[in-house]
Parts: structure tokens; C-alpha cells; sequence
């Protein structure tokens, strides 16, 4: 990054987990925004099609599915030089770890569960995740469920701990159609949606502006 005062702040794009019991274990700031995001949007509808009646061919069910794939650069190198204690101790370990244990239950639960099912407890209620968030600038505060991921890493220390690495994410986008009321992530994507709706009303003045400058003789 360049240190010429006149460069703009970079906003750093930013997985978080909101556990409330562990609020930091879980928040996954990029080292280094990737340089590429695929987004793949599919509508969610109940018309039209070969099955669907005539009358309901533009009808929405809700608002559209929404994956995001995006490949995440982890390197631990300048925090070796800076002989950063959890570089030199884990390598970039930790925070490999933050972004799986998005995917597994906390232990306290499973321990819970275990003692529930030896006491003969027989209804067992599956342990949830905490809400994700997936942060790529202010206008781009959206709740997603990490579905799934590959991880590279590409070199380690003397003790074998990985000091360089690269995670494939793919995230499930979740709207208010997937969450309950209660749940915050179901306000912060009615919020999401608001400031999309607010951007799109702005491209309709920008592209009228266009036109209008074309249409000139």
C-alpha cells in the first residue's frame, strides 16, 4: 500500500461472525481485498415457465438467491519480520482456524449434547451457528451462511505451521425470506436491500442524463 498522503483510506472487506459469547473469535479482516468477486443472482418466483399460468409469469416469492465465490490471500510474512508473537508462534494458523469455525459447532454445545443424549435425554436440538456477515464496503453489509471452502497453503515454518495460504469461499447470501423476524440479520438485509433500491433510483438519473446528451445535435 502506498504511504503518499494523498491516497485514499482503503476499506478493508471483512468476514465476521456475531457470537455473542465470543465476539472475536470469529472476525476474519482481508489482509488483502481480492481483486475479483463472482456473484451469481437467480430469481425467486412462483409464475411463468412451462407449468406456471400466464398471469403470474412477472411474480416474485421473494427476493432472489444469491452466491458469492471469492478467493481470500493469507500471508503471514510481514508479521515475521515485524516478529508479530502469533505469526512467529501459529503462522497464519489462526486465522485459517476463525474462518472454519464458522462451519463447526461451538464444542461447549456438543459437549452439552453429549451429556443430554447419556442422561437419555431423546430430543436433541442441532447446535447453531452464529449469524455471518460479509462486509465489502458500507454499502455491502449482507448476512450469508459459508457453505463451503478450499484451502492452499503454500508454505510453512520449521514447525510446520502454514505462513502462506489461499481460502476459496463460496457464501450463501440469507434475505429476510430465509431468516426469522427476530433474527438481526433479517433487519440488516431489509437494510441492504433499501440502499441497493437507492442506487438503482440514482443510475435512472444518470442514465436519463445520458440519453439526453445523445440525443444532442
Amino acid at each position: 500500500m502506498t504511504t503518499f498522503p494523498g491516497s485514499p483510506r482503503l476499506f478493508k472487506g471483512a468476514i465476521i461472525g456475531m457470537d455473542p459469547l465470543n465476539p472475536l473469535a470469529s472476525v476474519i479482516i482481508f489482509q488483502y481485498n481480492p481483486e475479483t468477486m463472482s456473484r451469481q443472482v437467480e430469481a425467486r418466483s412462483t409464475g411463468g415457465g412451462e407449468e406456471g399460468a400466464r398471469g403470474e409469469a412477472f411474480r416474485l416469492s421473494g427476493p432472489p438467491k444469491e452466491t458469492i465465490s471469492l478467493s481470500v490471500e493469507i500471508d503471514a510474512t510481514d508479521q515475521l519480520e515485524q516478529v508479530n508473537p502469533v505469526a512467529v508462534a501459529s503462522g497464519v494458523y489462526p486465522t485459517l482456524s476463525a474462518l472454519e469455525m464458522l462451519l463447526y459447532p461451538k464444542s461447549r454445545a456438543v459437549l452439552k449434547n453429549i451429556a443430554l443424549a447419556q442422561a437419555g435425554n431423546i430430543e436433541i436440538i442441532p447446535p447453531e451457528a452464529p449469524m455471518t456477515l460479509f462486509v465489502w464496503g458500507p454499502q455491502r453489509v449482507v448476512p450469508v451462511r459459508l457453505t463451503s471452502f478450499s484451502i492452499t497453503e503454500e508454505a510453512y515454518d520449521t514447525l510446520l505451521n502454514p505462513i502462506r495460504a489461499k481460502a476459496d469461499l463460496s457464501l450463501q447470501v440469507l434475505s429476510y425470506h430465509d431468516l426469522k423476524l427476530t433474527n438481526a440479520g433479517h433487519s440488516i438485509f431489509i437494510a441492504h436491500q433499501i440502499a441497493k433500491e437507492a442506487l438503482a433510483t440514482a443510475n435512472v438519473f444518470n442514465s436519463l442524463e445520458n440519453v439526453g446528451t445523445s440525443l444532442r445535435f
